[in-house]
């Protein structure tokens, strides 16, 4: 499941095996076993990946906690939603990986509440 997420998010990007490695200083054997499911990487490593896609890690394990009700344009407008949101810093400092990943994990729950209650399509 991780590595269909992570070939997927990788695809949709039009990137390749080897420039994400790059970009997340990783060998692209490393990536490319993440990818098809051989390795699974450690915790430091799941948040990169996750802050580099713009996701959650639950969304990369597959714990994902979209509400049954959400549609396809739902799940686009909570990444576009994430992505506006993702310049995170605090009093002129980065926030570190694990602090980028759990404002991530709020800015989704806050977005499904928000959002279901904000449309009576979805009651």
């Amino acid at each position: 499941m991780l590595g269909d997420r992570l070939k997927a998010l990788r695809q949709e990007t039009g990137k390749t095996q080897e420039s994400v490695a790059n970009d997340l200083k990783l060998t692209r054997a490393s990536y490319s076993h993440f990818e098809n499911n051989r390795n699974q990487p450690d915790g430091e490593t799941l948040i990169a990946l996750a802050n580099y896609y713009n996701v959650t890690t639950d969304y990369l394990l597959g714990n994902n906690q979209t509400p049954e009700w959400a549609t396809e344009k739902d799940t686009i407008d909570l990444g576009n939603f994430l992505n506006d949101n993702a310049k995170f810093a605090y009093n002129g400092s980065s926030l570190t990986d694990e602090e980028k990943e759990k404002l991530r994990i709020a800015l989704t729950q806050i977005f499904w509440k928000r959002h279901k209650h904000g449309s009576d399509a979805h009651e």
